[in-house]
């Protein structure tokens, strides 16, 4: 079974669902998942994970996450972006001065709602089938984060932007509040992610790419031996952890630390005390990523938070 992650340059036209049923023929295996939805329309980085890393797609949704996106003021549309249904279109009456003011005041904690066209569930139905359907139900203010926004280019009616934001944040939404505050509307025309936690735009491959590179690295060799190749677009699964120190078990413990137990402090080698105040990357003596793990101050010892064994 392969092991991984792979940064994948999700095109236009495609869902994030499309990508995992690709990737899944082309390398052959069934334990695959993506790690946050990116509409068909927007492409960039769309990390999938791979057999024992699916157990991470939970964090790498987690991660803070950047996008380039075009504002347009004065349309808005039923599904926020360009590609819905037109709903109003007023003249954009305010100056660049107004348009950047009104952008960075989002910046820091907001309540946003969810848009009527996502993947968000209410009542067992997603909440993107209901719109279909010309119905609309109420979607509660959800806390998001807003990092930094970065104004790249104002072109009124359009405003070229980076966002720094928290999960969950949609920034289709966030381009209609912010044409709201500015009396004219707004919806979202283009949109570009250029990263997830450590994942860039720059290191993210389309899936032609993968597929040639697998097909260069297979051919002629039994699909039963592709878990003995090396393929460089695999990312390994401690790569999401790195912010953390890294923690190896003695020879001797290591019988303990395979079947799940916790840890104490004498069972690492060349221990440090600031390891208590975050949770560490912890490997065997051989160098083989275990898990993460956390300390735990009421039995001075260290806890597995995320086994990948």
């Amino acid at each position: 079974m392969m092991n991984g992650i792979i940064n994948v340059y999700k095109e236009k036209g495609y869902t994030s669902f499309d990508v995992v049923a690709k990737l899944r023929g082309i390398l052959k295996t069934k334990k695959i998942g993506h790690t946050g939805t990116l509409d068909p329309d927007a492409e960039g980085v769309l990390p999938v994970c791979l057999g024992k890393a699916t157990k991470v797609c939970e964090l790498l949704t987690d991660k803070t996450k950047e996008y380039e996106a075009v504002m347009l003021l004065g349309v808005t549309t039923d599904t926020q972006d360009a590609t819905g249904i037109k709903l109003s279109s007023r003249e954009v009456l305010c100056d660049e001065e107004e348009v950047r003011s009104a952008v960075e005041s989002f910046v820091g904690d907001y309540m946003q709602v969810p848009p009527m066209y996502s993947a968000l569930k209410v009542g067992g139905k997603k909440l993107c089938d209901l719109a279909r359907a010309g119905v609309t139900v109420a979607r509660p203010a959800r806390p998001v984060t807003i990092y930094g926004i970065e104004i790249l280019a104002v072109e009124l009616p359009r405003v070229r932007m980076r966002v720094s934001c928290s999960k969950g944040t949609y920034i289709r939404t966030l381009c209609q509040d912010i044409g709201e505050k500015l009396g004219c509307g707004a919806c979202m025309e283009d949109l570009l992610r250029t990263r997830v936690g450590n994942f860039v735009l720059s290191d993210a491959l389309t899936l032609g790419e993968i597929e040639n590179t697998v097909r260069g690295l297979t051919e002629n060799i039994p699909t039963e031996m592709w878990d003995t190749l090396e393929f460089p677009f695999l990312h390994a699964v401690d790569s999401v952890f790195m912010q953390y120190e890294k923690a190896v078990v003695k020879k001797e413990y290591e019988k303990l630390l395979y079947n799940g137990n916790r840890m104490r402090q004498e069972m690492f080698s060349d221990y440090r005390k600031e390891w208590e105040t975050q949770p560490i990357r912890v490997y065997d003596a051989c160098g083989q990523f275990i898990g993460v793990y956390a300390y735990q101050d009421d039995r001075k010892d260290y806890k597995p938070l995320k086994v990948f064994m």
